[in-house]
């Protein structure tokens, strides 16, 4: 317990070095947050491009699109803000300077998520709040105590999901070239497949987000108790407050694929 707060303590001085250094280029944050703001209402201006067609999409409206997407981005951009920087853990592969975090004291995983901390992808979040406020105030939900801390915990659930999604993906660097590329379409793509309702994929897609990457319980699930909604699949109900528990279980098994792929590794000189 003693060593968790020590590395706690440290994370947080770190990530407030990082912090002072970025903020000490004001317009550049600034230009770099407008940026990634822009995007992110970008993105939601294709789902009512879509909306202006149809009434409805998979039996959802577009309020409850809305606010599918606001929790997945939410949960992402806060994830991405984490350890977004492991996209360039491949490079350090190739380059052998991964040796260098094997000689260190600290845990290599600990040393790769403090390398770095991208304050500008705050803008992504800010666009995923106000996608968030449209969705609540159109929406006509019954607010209980349940409801409340489902929408509070879930956010902290999804950006385990995807940090564990993202670290445990990224490990393919261990073996391949290719480890960007798809650990992207692991995580960028779980980002923009769970921004629609899962029931609008086929089968086996739906079975993929829910069981083997487990997208859907970033949002879907949760969405489906905050709304009261039947679930059009008619998948257990139980699903709709699993989040946190698969959050845990897919740390475990990030961490454990993260291991092997340590003790398997051959340095730049083996």
């Amino acid at each position: 317990m003693a060593e968790l707060s020590d590395l706690l303590a440290l994370y947080r001085r770190l990530i407030a070095a990082r912090l002072r250094a970025q903020l000490q280029y004001r317009t550049s944050f600034a230009l770099d947050s407008t940026g990634m703001l822009l995007i992110s209402f970008i993105d939601f201006l294709a789902i009512l491009v879509i909306f202006a067609n149809v009434p409805q999409l998979a039996g959802w409206t577009l309020p409850e699109v809305a606010l599918l997407f606001a929790i997945t981005g939410l949960t992402f951009a806060f994830t991405d803000l984490a350890i977004g920087h492991l996209d360039l853990f491949p490079q350090l592969i190739r380059d052998g300077n991964f040796d260098l975090l094997l000689i260190r004291p600290r845990g290599t995983l600990f040393q790769l998520l403090t390398a770095d901390f991208q304050v500008r992808r705050l803008g992504k979040a800010i666009g995923a709040l106000a996608v968030l406020a449209y969705a609540l105030a159109n929406l006509r939900i019954d607010w209980d105590p349940g409801r409340i801390a489902m929408l509070l915990f879930i956010v902290p659930s999804g950006v385990v999901i995807f940090a564990s999604i993202w670290v445990a993906t990224i490990c393919i660097a261990f073996w391949s070239v290719d480890a960007r590329e798809v650990s992207n379409a692991f995580t960028y793509g779980g980002q923009f497949l769970g921004q629609f309702p899962i029931n609008l994929y086929d089968r086996w897609l739906r079975r993929f987000l829910a069981y083997v990457v487990p997208i859907a319980f970033v949002a879907y699930f949760p969405a489906l108790y905050i709304l009261d909604k039947p679930d059009p699949i008619g998948l257990p109900e139980w699903l709709r407050f699993a989040s946190p528990l698969v959050a845990v279980a897919a740390t475990f098994v990030a961490s454990a694929v993260w291991r092997i792929g340590v003790r398997h590794y051959q340095s730049a000189g083996g």
